[in-house]
């Protein structure tokens, strides 16, 4: 039985994925570090400001999707 999603479950989805892969690769800049790639882990972790940045904007936009108050 094929079920349909919508723009709402399908954004919200693809946002819990990306505060997955970042903290997976949080956890992998970590380990960079510790192994004094500090270049790398610095790299890395602007990079990861950026995804925290934009994961504040994408909640907000799901918010208004669903019709609730951003957080």
């Amino acid at each position: 039985m094929e079920s349909e999603y919508s723009l709402g479950d399908v954004l919200e989805r693809l946002y819990q994925n990306q505060l997955a892969l970042e903290a997976a690769v949080m956890e992998l800049t970590l380990w960079a570090e510790q192994q004094n790639v500090l270049e790398t882990g610095g790299n890395v972790r602007g990079a990861l400001e950026t995804i925290g940045e934009n994961a504040g904007h994408i909640r907000q936009g799901l918010a208004r999707l669903k019709g609730a108050k951003p957080c």
